[in-house]
């Protein structure tokens, strides 16, 4: 069986012990996808200079936030890693991507991941991007990963589409949407389903995005889930959500 490929929105650490529409939608995606093998989450929080690939047997739990409350730093999510799954990645990208079994998993995955599949019984592996590459050179790596489906790996773009801290509203987790937010949403919307993979690649020359996208690190996990769609796979949208103002948390699914 083909896997579906996924991107979600993560948001706020405070998603990681929120009972909200969009945990609920992570909740229902765990139970309605087919049961996967292994993840591979592209994590918006890890940058590095070379594309990386979690290789850890038990990678360690990342609290890579500051200042929440000491509830989110006493959550452990102790899912397994791939080295063999890993391995694969290495050999489908021909070494465009290299393990690093020091790495543990950020809460680009783990945040996510433990709504999803809160025994923390299914493989995890995570994939880094790499700061050198253009948004075109991370969507063809994106393409590379296509073979994993077939072997049974759930691949999962983990970022947000609009991610605006220096106007984001800790204190209002729903409503008071920035105008903005909400019409560069709506538009990557409208490019999704069109298909129009090529204006999402060249993101900065769309309306709004200096405001919606001031850096590109939550935006580039999504080119990777799309790059992955094929000719006959439809997207869906599993969540709409805009948190604290500023910060989409537009999710979908790839399937057929």
């Amino acid at each position: 069986m083909k896997m579906p490929v996924v991107f979600v929105g993560h948001g706020s650490p405070m998603n990681i012990i929120a009972d909200n529409h969009y945990t609920r939608s992570l909740r229902e995606l765990g139970r309605t996808l087919p049961r996967p093998e292994a993840v591979l989450v592209v994590s918006a929080h890890w940058q590095t200079r070379k594309t990386l690939i979690t290789s850890a047997l038990k990678p360690q739990t990342i609290y890579d936030f500051y200042g929440f409350p000491k509830e989110l730093y006493q959550v452990r999510y102790a899912c397994p890693g791939s080295p063999e799954k890993a391995a694969l990645v290495e050999k489908i990208t021909q070494q465009k991507a290299l393990g690093d079994d020091r790495r543990g998993i950020d809460h680009a995955a783990w945040a996510v991941l433990l709504h999803m599949y809160p025994m923390a019984d299914v493989p995890v592996m995570e994939m880094s991007l790499d700061v050198e590459r253009s948004p075109a050179e991370h969507y063809e790596l994106g393409k590379q990963l296509a073979p994993l489906r077939d072997e049974g790996v759930l691949i999962m773009g983990s970022g947000n589409i609009v991610h605006n801290l220096a106007q984001v509203n800790f204190d209002q987790a729903e409503g008071g949407e920035y105008d903005w937010a909400v019409k560069f949403d709506r538009l990557t919307e409208e490019l999704l389903m069109n298909r129009e993979h090529n204006r999402l690649i060249e993101y900065e020359q769309l309306p709004g995005a200096r405001s919606a996208i001031p850096t590109n690190e939550h935006y580039l996990p999504m080119l990777y889930s799309i790059a992955l769609q094929e000719e006959q796979e439809s997207l869906r949208f599993v969540c709409t959500d805009i948190q604290n103002g500023s910060i989409a948390m537009r999710s979908f699914v790839i399937d057929e």
